[in-house]
């Protein structure tokens, strides 16, 4: 049969066809989505694809080495041509346009129960990855505060791969096993603040290579310190593959039992974490991961502290092998009233 079919191949003159372009999966041709929208497509070629890119009114938005992308990109309200392009290893390219209308924002999760929504007084830093005065420190991350020293960096404003074309791309790397990054950015003393939302959104391109990653709050007034530390503990102890929250007091880490494995690669992940403080304690009310709600409702008493201060918080963790690896994290805000 296989050879018959190869001289009825011969005789029509047919050769062997080899599929190469641009599948587009999200948005649709034509449809109407929320900001930020979020892509998905693949290309193949006979040759090795090498780059593929999103062009959105003749402006690059998005650029990924890969045959795929999955990923968000912030647009403004209106209609919007697209052009999702990939290059192969001979030089060949592929493209695939479209139109789209971009409407209002995407609808928010629905908020976590426990935390009121924010009254009108409330306060919002948004943009945090954008503002001057970012501190950080190696040693200070480990253990007791004195773990092994890493190479770290943050570099600001970087337009690709970013929502608003301005996220802030953190690196680690180093030759001791389990050493860690951490960076921090004050905002100010606020001690009448009782209830805060952190928002963000973070992208990796190597996720295998991350220990751990660490998004925290931490408020001190004067004679309390509330540290609302969260962490998604991708390969660490006992805990492994789970969402943290911190002891505060006691000092450990402790499980949600809510699962946090390896962030997908090459993707935006969306989180929003919820807190609230009595006079004395840390309340972690719930946080949402790429659109589903968790309730967590922990409560650990605060620890005793003659600081006052105000900051956000994220850290880096590196493996056994301490390969090197980045993140970008983008639109960080934190809402507190």
């Amino acid at each position: 049969m296989k050879q018959a079919f190869r001289l009825l191949m011969i005789t029509l003159g047919l050769t062997a066809i080899s599929f190469a372009g641009v599948t587009l999966s999200s948005p649709t041709t034509g449809s109407t989505v929320g900001s930020p929208v979020h892509f998905v497509a693949s290309a193949s070629s006979s040759h090795p694809i090498t780059a593929m890119r999103i062009y959105v009114d003749n402006v690059s938005v998005y650029v990924v080495s890969s045959s795929k992308i999955d990923t968000s990109v912030a647009m403004s309200s209106a209609k919007h041509n697209v052009v999702v392009q990939a290059w192969d290893s001979s030089g060949a390219v592929f493209k695939q346009a479209f139109t789209i209308t971009v409407g209002a924002s995407a609808p928010s999760p629905t908020p976590t129960p426990g935390l009121p929504a924010p009254p009108s007084t409330a306060v919002t830093k948004a943009n945090i990855d954008q503002m001057t005065g970012w501190q950080s420190c190696t040693a200070c991350a480990g253990a007791g505060g004195n773990g092994p020293i890493s190479s770290i960096s943050m570099v600001q404003n970087v337009l690709s791969p970013s929502l608003d074309g301005k996220s802030a791309k953190f690196s680690i790397s180093g030759t001791t096993a389990y050493s860690d990054g951490l960076w921090w950015k004050q905002l100010g003393a606020v001690n009448t603040a009782k209830n805060f939302k952190y928002d963000l959104y973070f992208y990796l391109t190597t996720p295998q290579y991350a220990q751990a990653l660490e998004f925290d709050v931490n408020q001190a007034i004067g004679t309390e310190r509330f540290i609302f530390g969260t962490q998604c503990n991708i390969k660490t102890g006992s805990t492994v593959g789970h969402f943290d929250v911190w002891g505060n007091a006691n000092g450990n880490w402790i499980s949600t039992g809510i699962p946090c494995s390896a962030p997908s690669a090459f993707k935006w992940h969306h989180l929003t974490w919820e807190f609230k403080r009595t006079a004395t304690q840390v309340v972690f009310i719930g946080f949402t991961y790429d659109g589903v709600t968790h309730y967590v409702n922990r409560t650990y008493t605060a620890r005793p502290s003659s600081v006052n201060e105000l900051n956000v918080a994220f850290q880096m963790d590196g493996d056994s092998h301490m390969d090197d690896y980045s993140a970008w994290v983008d639109k960080i805000s934190l809402t507190y009233w």
